[in-house]
């Protein structure tokens, strides 16, 4: 038997990088997942290697619009959602001096109110089954401050509040919420000649001395996803390597 049989899986930011791996271990372990994107065409692909029981929808996470399209598109296709990974996320590197307002909304609306539209999207859809749970992907930068990415950093800290307040209102209803805070993960979202500096720095201060490979975070979320973890709500899990701990 799978870790996730019987459930149904919602993933944002699906199309390649964390959100790929989470769908490929998911499916794996018995879940039918949808995962959604705005790279279609790299979201088709992602969902055709996973078979029968991955399907994938475009999808801005902040368009509230979208949000009810989705999760209707996932009921009509598997049933009522089980599992909410809200994963989609972006990071814009620049000096606050310099940080402009557009590129500081830009960010909140993905990272944060995404979050906030994903969660209360599911929450119908969720009362119609049980042992429920929303995983939230924020950051350690989510519980450390670090230079040049402060818009980012309040969305991650966002998402961290946001988690407890959600899992104190929501566990009445069997719905568990949780936040995963990764560290530095091979991603193409870390994969940049902007980023690259700054994580070759970063790579010093970690205690394991890597960065971390998307599947390691995967097998993190498919705990918190599953029933195993079925006491844990409100919290968060660091996956950093030890790189906040000094």
């Amino acid at each position: 038997m799978g870790r996730l049989d019987g459930k149904v899986a919602l993933i944002t930011g699906g199309a390649r990088g964390m959100g790929a791996s989470h769908a490929k271990l998911f499916v794996k372990e018995g879940a039918k997942v949808v995962i959604t994107d705005v790279l279609a065409d790299e979201g088709e692909k992602t969902a055709e290697t996973l078979g029968d029981h991955c399907i994938f929808l475009k999808h801005n996470v902040t368009s509230e619009d979208e949000w009810k399209h989705v999760v209707e598109k996932t009921e009509e296709h598997f049933g009522p959602i089980n599992i909410l990974v809200n994963n989609a996320g972006i990071v814009i590197q620049e000096p606050l001096e310099s940080l402009s307002l557009e590129n500081y909304k830009k960010v909140i609306e993905i990272n944060q109110v995404g979050v906030f539209l994903g969660m209360k999207s599911v929450i119908p859809s969720m009362k119609k089954t049980e042992r429920c749970s929303i995983v939230n992907i924020s950051s350690i930068s989510g519980m450390v401050g670090q230079p040049m990415t402060l818009a980012y950093n309040a969305s991650k800290f966002a998402v961290r509040g946001m988690t407890k307040s959600a899992a104190v209102e929501l566990g009445s209803l069997g719905i568990r919420v949780n936040s995963i805070h990764p560290g530095i993960i091979k991603t193409p979202m870390t994969q940049t000649p902007e980023l690259e500096a700054v994580l070759e720095q970063m790579l010093q201060g970690i205690p394991l001395g890597r960065t971390a490979e998307p599947e390691e975070v995967s097998k993190l979320c498919l705990y918190l996803a599953s029933d195993e973890s079925s006491y844990s709500s409100g919290s968060e899990f660091i996956i950093d390597g030890g790189m906040i701990a000094g």
